[in-house]
């Protein structure tokens, strides 16, 4: 090999070398994170599961939210169901919003999900990711907890039915209602 054909060959490489870092800086840079608990909850509006109309966020300003963000093929979003449609028959009475996020799932599957689990919260389909990714979602289920001001009092990242997240569950709902 010639010398000017190696340093061409090197002066390539580092090229790419240089291209796939600042690949890398940009994705971490523009990574979408979780809001954190105190911060406003990311806006939204999605189509409702079920095709009839859409839903925005803004429209449960001044009462509490809980969004669950869950997927037919999840087995801890699976046991989760009963816990969360008992929690929205004791709450809705006193104001609190349920919605279901429908998280990477054909829509047909997440329908029977809500049939074979008798869900009769809100459901929603987030088919594009976008919502998903505006709330930093990587596994489901995830829980947030909104007061009436739309701002987050607790992000649960994993299943409400586990011992960890049960407690902190309960009581973030007692503080949205207060």
């Amino acid at each position: 090999m010639t010398g000017r054909l190696k340093m061409t060959a090197q002066l390539v490489v580092l090229a790419c070398v240089a291209g796939l870092l600042a690949l890398l800086i940009w994705s971490v840079v523009h990574q979408q994170h979780a809001p954190h608990v105190g911060a406003q909850a990311p806006a939204f509006t999605l189509r409702n599961l079920d095709g009839a109309g859409k839903v925005s966020l803004a429209s449960y300003r001044g009462k509490p939210v809980v969004l669950n963000f869950w997927a037919s093929w999840c087995e801890p979003c699976k046991a989760e169901a009963t816990v969360l449609e008992r929690d929205w028959t004791s709450y809705r009475s006193r104001g609190v919003v349920f919605l279901g996020v429908d998280y990477h799932d054909l829509a047909t599957d997440a329908r029977r999900f809500v049939r074979a689990h008798a869900l009769t919260f809100t459901m929603l389909q987030d088919g594009s990711g976008n919502v998903t990714g505006s709330y930093g979602i990587s596994q489901v289920p995830e829980t947030y907890v909104l007061n009436r001001q739309g701002r987050v009092i607790a992000h649960l990242a994993g299943p409400i039915t586990d011992p960890s997240f049960a407690g902190e569950f309960r009581s973030a709902l007692a503080k949205a209602v207060a």
